[in-house]
């Protein structure tokens, strides 16, 4: 397998203060720990570029973008919610990221790589068509189906979320929409409260209780996804890719190991070489303990280069 490893440096600029937990520092444990382990060298590295005003537009209306870029602040940091904070870097960070999953999606149908990781924030899958919310401002996810749409005719794009946290975003951006299905699991109830009920016949909503393992996990996973995914026969697997349900993140209370990190990203590839040619392209969501979200980076990417699950030590 060839896995393209995307990011940029301009990711590091966005800050929300000293205390955020979506902070630059997570990148940097990501980065740390899949040099050390050897892994990054086994990717095809590159980095992301801007993604583009009409890009971006066919998920955001061009209002909110303007809104948006209304609120940047010269210096110092403003609020948009209780969550969400701006500084100066962090449009030009959200654009690259946005940016990065474009530059993936070109990579995997232009048969530059079988499958692509971006290493990016701020993170996208909260951020709703008019509404910036969640540490996210673009849904980074949406501009790259969007562009898979546009620019190569993608028709069954699958989105899979297995954040602790589910994308309210990319579900107000494509609920009723045919061409793209979407799979989240999530803590319930939980953050952000809201499309957290199956409303759609596009939306497979999985909610998991408080205390959730693995075992479990990879139950209801099989249960709820799989059917979904086979009858719908992607030609694009997307994930977002979220580290926080695991067991020692402080922003949930779901039990998951490095193990099913591994586990689900190989599910997912499985279905991309059933149906789309290997084509997977998979972006960075959550994960808040630097150790945790690097080790869970580390087996997801182990995956996605086709290697052996090994015990993180």
């Amino acid at each position: 397998m060839i896995t393209a490893y995307l990011t940029h440096p301009d990711c590091s600029l966005h800050h929300m203060g000293p205390e955020h937990p979506e902070s630059p520092q997570r990148l940097e444990a990501i980065r740390a720990r899949l040099s050390l382990a050897g892994l990054l060298q086994q990717t095809m590295q590159a980095d992301a570029k801007e993604a583009c005003e009409e890009a971006l537009a066919r998920v955001h209306p061009l209002r909110h973008l303007r809104a948006l870029e209304k609120c940047l602040p010269a210096e110092g940091i403003v609020t948009l919610d209780s969550d969400t904070m701006m500084n100066p870097n962090s449009l030009q960070a959200a654009r690259v990221a946005a940016g990065a999953v474009i530059r993936g999606v070109d990579q995997v149908f232009k048969r530059q790589a079988d499958n692509v990781f971006c290493a990016v924030r701020p993170p996208g899958h909260h951020a709703e068509a008019s509404d910036a919310m969640g540490f996210c401002f673009y849904n980074n996810i949406a501009v790259g189906a969007a562009h898979a749409r546009a620019k190569y005719g993608a028709k069954r794009i699958a989105i899979l979320d297995f954040d602790v946290h589910q994308c309210n975003g990319t579900i107000d951006i494509f609920k009723n929409d045919p061409e793209v299905l979407i799979c989240t699991s999530f803590q319930y109830p939980f953050y952000p409260w809201r499309y957290l009920r199956s409303e759609w016949q596009n939306v497979v909503n999985t909610p998991l209780e408080v205390g959730t393992d693995g075992p479990e996990f990879r139950r209801i996973i099989e249960n709820h996804w799989l059917p979904a995914l086979h009858a719908f026969k992607p030609d694009l697997v997307m994930i977002s890719a979220g580290f926080d349900a695991h067991r020692d993140d402080p922003m949930g209370d779901i039990c998951l190991e490095d193990e099913e990190f591994y586990w689900i990203t190989h599910m997912a590839m499985e279905i991309a070489t059933l149906y789309a040619e290997n084509r997977l392209v998979s972006v960075l969501e959550g994960g808040y303990n630097p150790k945790s979200l690097a080790s869970g980076v580390e087996a997801h990417i182990k995956a996605l280069l086709g290697l052996p699950f090994a015990e993180v030590p």
